[in-house]
């Protein structure tokens, strides 16, 4: 093990639950079952769907069928980041029009408020602070992009958006070489495990039965089948995100993308005041291989990035375990950004997946013929996201006729599955590649237009 990552834990789930502790052990199913709707997946959007479901109609029996613990997946695993993003969105606008799009945005916006609403009638206190989004520019053609994605959002009814120069954003957070940045109020800071045990904790209060140590092998119509029974019910709901490859059939649907964070030891108040970052937007910048982070409540720094982008056969990790060169890279990223911070310990290092669909658009879909539905495809965007698909799935499984959730452009939206191994494997390898490449080539010529590198990847990815 590097000097840079000797002393650092790693894997464990993530730091999330070394902070806060493993949720309450909930018993496996035990035989043939029966319900309303069973729901397959205990993460923010199972147990999201769980809860607005129940909430709608207490008379329905609802089953929760999760593999590990619920919590265990992204949702106990990511930055923390409850922002405005939809994968997709720029696609929904080709194919059905700007304000189709446009209210699919408005609903993002407005759903940033919902998760916070909805966490404090249930007592849950996720360490939530609406402090908004902040992402910078530090060379020439981030900043172009970054004025061109501002003007964008801006085009999409985000008039509360404000953009700024090298000043103005060194007045609100102290990142090297940042030379302007454009932030939204639509964002908020949580810690994402306590946000998943409250979440569990409050659809159990209302009856929802939740199974753990559960894994579904096979979904079909009327039927979520385990190795420790069968739970039957009309509406069967896919909610695994980067895990449904692990399904029957489902091998090539969404790819599970690894990502991986660091977070430091408590910093302290001198090394705040040097910082800034009072308000504790959470943080991003415009390169393609894109870092995330955000201030944590007790004071440290939790910041992500793509590592070791995908596994071979779309295979996922058990316990986050993070390899020591990707350790060392995102520790990197953080001196980069903070030279001050050389000398500060990483306390825990850990990875997780996330669902990516082939043309990178989240999607929510019930085909009411076979009962069958399913939610996710985030791209990294799920901390909101999740909660604004669980009200459409609720209203789809409620069959109340078009509603203003189901008829948003990402409902029944359909795609091709991934390729094959191991053009898979090559294909998501050598796009990681070209955008890392694009940033060095940024970095280093300064030019003020984007790489070819990256518009390559770009076109290659099926993006846009």
């Amino acid at each position: 093990m590097s000097s840079s990552t000797s002393g650092v834990v790693n894997g464990g789930i993530s730091f999330w639950y070394a902070d806060d502790g493993l949720p309450p052990v909930r018993e496996p199913l035990a035989g043939d079952r029966s319900a309303d709707v069973v729901i397959v997946g205990g993460g923010y959007t199972g147990l999201w769907t769980a809860y607005y479901l129940k909430r709608a109609d207490p008379s329905l029996r609802i089953t929760v069928l999760e593999q590990k613990f619920c919590g265990y997946g992204a949702s106990g695993r990511n930055g923390g980041w409850l922002y405005n993003g939809v994968a997709g969105r720029d696609r929904y606008a080709k194919l059905h029009g700007r304000d189709a799009a446009a209210r699919l945005q408005r609903a993002m916006n407005d759903t940033v408020d919902e998760v916070i609403r909805a966490a404090g009638a249930e007592g849950i206190d996720a360490d939530l602070h609406k402090g908004g989004v902040l992402e910078v520019a530090r060379t020439p053609a981030q900043l172009a992009r970054l004025r061109a994605f501002h003007a964008a959002e801006r085009a999409f009814g985000e008039t509360d958006r404000e953009l700024y120069g090298a000043r103005e954003t060194a007045g609100l957070i102290r990142v090297a070489d940042a030379v302007g940045a454009t932030w939204t109020p639509h964002g908020a800071r949580l810690h994402p495990a306590k946000l998943a045990k409250g979440l569990a904790a409050a659809v159990e209060r209302l009856g929802v039965t939740l199974h753990e140590s559960t894994p579904v092998t096979e979904i079909r119509p009327g039927h979520a089948v385990t190795p420790y029974g069968t739970v039957r019910a009309p509406c069967v709901l896919r909610c695994t995100e980067g895990f449904t490859a692990s399904l029957k059939g489902q091998r090539r649907a969404w790819l599970p993308m690894n990502s991986s964070m660091i977070v430091t030891e408590p910093l302290g108040d001198a090394r705040w005041e040097e910082i800034g970052w009072a308000d504790r937007q959470t943080l991003g910048d415009m390169a393609h291989a894109y870092m995330y982070a955000q201030r944590t409540a007790d004071g440290r720094i939790a910041l992500g990035g793509r590592g070791v982008p995908y596994r071979y056969g779309s295979r996922t990790d058990d316990d986050g375990t993070t390899h020591p060169a990707t350790v060392t890279a995102l520790r990197r990223v953080l001196t980069d950004f903070f030279p001050s911070l050389a000398g500060v310990r990483i306390a825990h290092a850990w990875s997780g997946v996330l669902g990516v669909p082939r043309d990178w658009c989240a999607t929510v879909a019930l085909d009411p013929a076979t009962g069958l539905g399913l939610a996710g495809g985030y791209v990294g965007s799920g901390v909101a996201t999740a909660n604004l698909a669980a009200r459409t799935l609720r209203d789809l499984v409620l069959r109340q006729g078009p509603t203003e959730l189901t008829t948003l452009p990402w409902t029944g939206h359909h795609v091709r599955p991934w390729e094959p191994e191991p053009l898979r494997w090559l294909g998501v390898h050598a796009l990681y590649a070209a955008y890392r490449a694009a940033d060095h080539q940024e970095a280093t010529t300064y030019r003020p237009t984007t790489s070819p590198l990256a518009r390559l990847a770009d076109a290659i990815a099926g993006r846009g």
